[in-house]
């Protein structure tokens, strides 16, 4: 045989050479052993023969052609080994292998399918370093097949095997994968120490005033002094601890007050200036606001001096396109500002720049992300003719596809009264029959649009065909006899349209009753500027956390946009009926 067992570094060699010395005490058998020869060599000494030692040798193969990057060899070698010859040690070896060379072609269950062998059950009888290596394939098939709680508690089972780097590796793994479960249901563990990880990834995703979020960390820190996480907090955590918690005392509020955008800037005022009198009358001391009118700027350096000398310290707006843009292509700001606007692709995005918008991209994405998780997979599109649809259709396509879907076409709509022949093309109606691979259809349409996709469906023998809809086609202020039309569509929307009984809503639709229509929809987006305001630096600090907000769950990229995740609901019998939250990760 040659040499002795693959190691992870040279202290691990040390003790599987003993390992591979001793004279084993049950019928595991030898691990494969370190090569010190090619691919090509191993290959060539093991021949054609079924031998114990052939087969290590070509497991040792296999293993170096997947570690020099030849995935495809590595499988090709691996096929010629048959594993019923092999011994449990031996199998264990090949199982882990075959998962880690499914991952990297990303087959998450053929993974789990791999390291499913019976022979894994002997895994705590052998060397420490083969254990880690079998248990961290196994954690990261469980994450690559959506199953995080899981994933999370391989890695911290895997934990105490660990040492220095690749400790610390596996700890910032774990935050991020705890980090990223959904909030409510929250999780729950029996083990010791993954239960004070989900406490802590519940702690991170509290939602209050900065200090409220410090204090709560400090109060985990003390509740558990022992777990690892409190011997080295996650980074993003030590930064949130390290953020002044010195509250706002004055925004600059940059709306234009008249012009084309007049009616749509004053639902935003007025959405704004409702929940800074809503944290009044809580008891709250919410920061003074200045309005200044965008419509009247002539220059945005000479606002950002005007707002210095006022002792502005936060900036919301503008709301035109333009300026939005203008400020994403400086380096730097002299403000921090939240436009209520996106900035043009290519912006440079200075680091004082956040952006919060009602995205209909963020709409088509929930609804690749809803339909994933209901179980679709084969989808084709009806959105409208024009620039806006076709960013509408690229969003939807490039999250669908990502996740895994399997987009079949689209049509994009016109004319209405040609509505007809473009759902009988993109569904391939012949005579009395259609395709049947279709899963659903993402649609993006206006009301009136909507309202002769389920009649159409039906004549076009597609009535069965799910349709997942963005808001567009809810304005909220339709008749039951017209919801009928839309029945069975399921639809994401603002939570401001889908909860009547919101207080805040409530006292804004008696003082202004088109809140209730859809321009509710910029009134909670006004709402949720109030309270994104001061928990910027938090949300940037901490990424995977969110703000439950009128206009949706909301959440920051990278990029410093706020993205949106929405509530669904569905048309049914004239009524529109919320639909139970689905986990999307």
């Amino acid at each position: 045989m040659i040499a002795c067992l693959r190691p992870l570094s040279a202290l691990c060699l040390a003790g599987l050479l003993v390992a591979c010395s001793s004279s084993p005490s049950s019928n595991l058998g030898e691990l494969p052993r370190t090569p010190q020869a090619s691919v090509e060599q191993m290959l060539q000494q093991a021949g054609t023969s079924q031998s114990e030692d052939a087969q290590l040798l070509r497991l040792s193969a296999a293993d170096l052609a997947a570690k020099q990057g030849n995935a495809q060899r590595a499988e090709s070698i691996l096929g010629q080994v048959d594993l019923q010859l092999l011994k449990p040690a031996q199998q264990i070896y090949a199982s882990t292998l075959k998962a880690e060379l499914a991952l990297a072609r990303n087959d998450a269950k053929a993974a789990l399918g791999a390291l499913a062998h019976p022979s894994l059950d002997r895994l705590g009888e052998l060397p420490v370093e083969q254990q880690t290596r079998t248990q961290l394939a196994r954690a990261n098939a469980l994450e690559k097949d959506g199953q995080v709680l899981a994933a999370a508690r391989e890695r911290v089972f895997i934990a105490p095997l660990l040492s220095g780097d690749e400790a610390q590796r596996n700890q910032d793994h774990i935050w991020s994968l705890v980090s990223n479960l959904p909030a409510e249901p929250a999780p729950t563990a029996d083990d010791a120490d993954l239960a004070g990880w989900l406490s802590l990834a519940r702690v991170a995703k509290t939602v209050g005033t900065l200090k409220q979020q410090q204090d709560a960390i400090d109060n985990w820190l003390a509740q558990h002094p022992n777990h690892p996480a409190a011997k080295q907090l996650p980074k993003a955590l030590a930064d949130l601890r390290a953020l002044s918690s010195k509250p706002l005392e004055k925004i600059a509020l940059l709306l234009p007050q008249e012009g084309q955008l007049a009616s749509v800037s004053r639902a935003l005022r007025d959405g704004f200036l409702a929940a800074h009198y809503q944290a009044q009358q809580a008891g709250e001391k919410p920061p003074q606001i200045q309005l200044y009118d965008s419509a009247r700027l002539t220059s945005l350096d000479d606002f950002y001096r005007q707002a210095q000398a006022d002792g502005v310290e936060l900036v919301i707006g503008p709301l035109e396109k333009n300026l939005v843009t203008q400020l994403g292509n400086r380096d730097q700001l002299p403000i921090t500002t939240l436009a209520l606007n996106y900035a043009e692709p290519g912006a440079k995005n200075p680091a004082q720049l956040f952006q919060f918008g009602l995205a209909a991209e963020d709409e088509a994405r929930e609804v690749a992300r809803r339909a994933w998780a209901d179980g679709m997979r084969n989808a084709v599109a009806l959105v409208p003719k024009g620039d806006w649809g076709n960013r509408v259709l690229d969003a939807f396509r490039q999250s669908w596809q990502a996740a895994g879907g399997t987009f079949l076409g689209a049509e994009q709509i016109d004319q209405p009264v040609d509505m007809a022949s473009q759902v009988a093309r993109l569904l391939q109606v012949n005579g009395t029959s259609r395709r049947q691979d279709v899963d659903f259809i993402f649609l993006a349409a206006t009301p009136q649009q909507a309202q002769q996709i389920k009649p159409t469906l039906a004549y076009q023998y597609a009535g069965d065909v799910p349709v997942y809809a963005t808001s567009h086609l809810f304005s909220g202020s339709m008749s039951a006899a017209q919801y009928r039309d839309l029945d069975g569509i399921r639809f994401c929307e603002t939570p401001w349209l889908l909860d009547a009984n919101d207080p805040l809503r409530q006292q804004v639709n008696s003082q202004w009753p088109q809140a209730g229509g859809s321009l509710g929809r910029l009134y909670a987006m006004g709402v949720d500027a109030f309270r994104l305001a001061p928990r910027l630096d938090q949300l940037k600090t901490l990424p995977d956390s969110r703000v439950e907000g009128l206009s949706g769950n909301l959440s920051l990229n990278a990029a410093q946009r706020v993205e949106r995740r929405l509530p669904w609901a569905q048309f049914s019998n004239g009524q529109v009926q919320r639909l139970p939250e689905s986990n999307i990760e």
